[in-house]
């Protein structure tokens, strides 16, 4: 089987792709994740991805390098991480009673065969109308610093949820795996076996 390479240092896409594989390496790619000006978060979202895979297919010219990032916007000005709980406060009061829009792409390349495949899974989450106690206990709680929208939807932040709409689950946590199942056995490359 092909060298596999998650080219990432979310442990959350990391867990995300033991569901499907249980062989691959993990390499963060340390790119500079900054919005371009003008840039919608889609783009945004894809172009990330494909930097991060690129970056690691550079130094792995034979494995297949699997990039994932993920961006969200609401009234088409893009999310930012929150890096504290300030910060994270101040974002989940302007979330609140929202519908937000968030990107979660994955690119899959091959530089030695000059394979690549790219999708990106649109989702709508809308927020439930949140008091600031109800805010500053969940912050407490998960310390979601440095998550897009401030929520840990695989914890306590999908009680801060009215709705989540996404053909693919697994996409709100940072990597759709419907998607990138369908790219690796369209590459022959085997997946988990059921144990």
């Amino acid at each position: 089987m092909p060298k596999i390479i998650l080219a990432s240092s979310s442990s959350y896409r990391r867990d995300l792709l033991l569901r499907i594989i249980n062989d691959f390496d993990v390499i963060s790619p340390n790119i500079d994740e900054s919005m371009l000006s003008g840039e919608d978060a889609r783009a945004t979202a894809l172009r990330l991805a494909d930097e991060k895979a690129k970056k690691i297919a550079f130094d792995h010219p034979q494995a297949f390098v699997i990039g994932a990032d993920q961006t969200a916007h609401l009234d088409n000005l893009q999310i930012k991480k929150p890096i504290n709980f300030e910060e994270a406060f101040k974002q989940l009061k302007k979330l609140s009673n929202q519908e937000v829009k968030f990107f979660s792409a994955v690119v899959l390349f091959n530089l030695s065969q000059d394979i690549r495949y790219e999708w990106v899974e649109e989702i709508s989450v809308k927020y439930k109308k949140l008091d600031d106690k109800a805010i500053e206990n969940y912050l407490n709680f998960d310390k979601p610093y440095s998550c897009l929208g401030c929520i840990k939807s695989e914890g306590l932040g999908i009680s801060l949820l009215d709705k989540v709409s996404s053909n693919d689950p697994t996409a709100i946590i940072g990597l759709p795996l419907i998607a990138l199942s369908n790219m690796l056995i369209n590459n022959k490359i085997k997946l988990r076996d059921a144990e």
